[in-house]
């Protein structure tokens, strides 16, 4: 006679939990519930490829985490949460005294650029029509318009991060004379050259081991914290977490960070991943093996 699906399925979450160190009773009913949640969870999507800085993943923020970036119920959890953030994301600026333009391949003002892949189509469309550089003094005009100082050879300044393969001008304005230049310069074969300050952001693999360690880092769909029965697992067992929005972007989920040293927490982690939740250290790394 066989055994009934359900039993079935039991014994085997029963059998997983134990193998992940889920000794106690308790513990092993939070991975049992998490891991038959039916939440709607999304695969992390890979970064745009586009010109727009601000269309990518905007992890530059964790190296400057505002203290009230964290949600959740206790102070402590939060503070340990943010201490651990903030050492994934490395910062390091070089003075360059040369660096030609034409390789700058973003920009990071919010000038409305979604879906362009490179500054040529995007000085050939419409939000650029008013930009018109048919010669070298045209070019001279739409350049001085994103960099005043551009004939007085002032320092421009740039961006890079290594889940990014581009470089970006970190201006914020006028994106439109700036990508319309490019483009001309690169078409017309004009070496363009100014010294350059640059910021390069790196995702830190002490960082990522680091909070690897110590949490179970999940991507929650908003619809989560609205479930009663993963709201239920979570506040009736009085488990630890911190949520971090920051990041977050309209219909994107959030971060959900469990501390792996309480068993309960470890074992919400453990279901949840089963169920489906996307696990955030990996997408970080897949972000970083990508821009190399």
């Amino acid at each position: 006679m066989s055994l009934p699906e359900s039993s079935t399925l039991g014994g085997r979450l029963t059998a997983l939990a134990q193998r992940l160190g889920l000794l106690g009773r308790a513990s092993r009913q939070i991975f049992a519930r998490a891991s038959v949640l039916r939440l709607p969870f999304k695969v992390l999507p890979p970064p745009a490829d586009s010109i727009c800085w601000h269309e990518g993943p905007q992890l530059q923020q964790l190296l400057h985490l505002p203290r009230g970036a964290l949600s959740g119920p206790v102070q402590e959890d939060k503070a340990q949460a943010h201490s651990a953030l903030t050492q994934v994301v490395e910062a390091q600026t070089q003075q360059l005294q040369s660096f030609d333009l034409r390789l700058i391949d973003g920009f990071a003002c919010t000038t409305p650029a979604p879906g362009y892949g490179s500054f040529e189509d995007y000085a050939a469309s419409e939000h650029c029509r008013q930009v018109r550089i048919i010669s070298y003094k045209d070019f001279l005009k739409a350049m001085s318009q994103p960099l005043p100082r551009f004939m007085a050879g002032d320092p421009v300044e740039l961006l890079q991060a290594n889940w990014r393969t581009r470089t970006f001008w970190a201006g914020e304005t006028r994106g439109e004379a700036f990508a319309s230049a490019i483009a001309y310069a690169r078409r017309r074969g004009l070496e363009v050259l100014l010294p350059a300050n640059m910021v390069r952001y790196r995702l830190s693999e002490a960082g990522l081991d680091n909070l690897q360690h110590r949490y179970h880092v999940l991507a929650m769909p908003e619809e989560a914290w609205s479930d009663p029965g993963f709201m239920g697992l979570l506040l009736d067992n009085g488990i630890p977490y911190a949520r971090l929005s920051l990041l977050k972007k309209a219909g994107k989920p959030e971060f959900l960070l469990l501390p792996k040293e309480h068993q309960d927490a470890t074992a919400l982690g453990e279901g949840l991943r089963l169920a489906g939740a996307p696990n955030v250290l990996d997408y970080l790394r897949q972000l970083a093996s990508v821009a190399e």
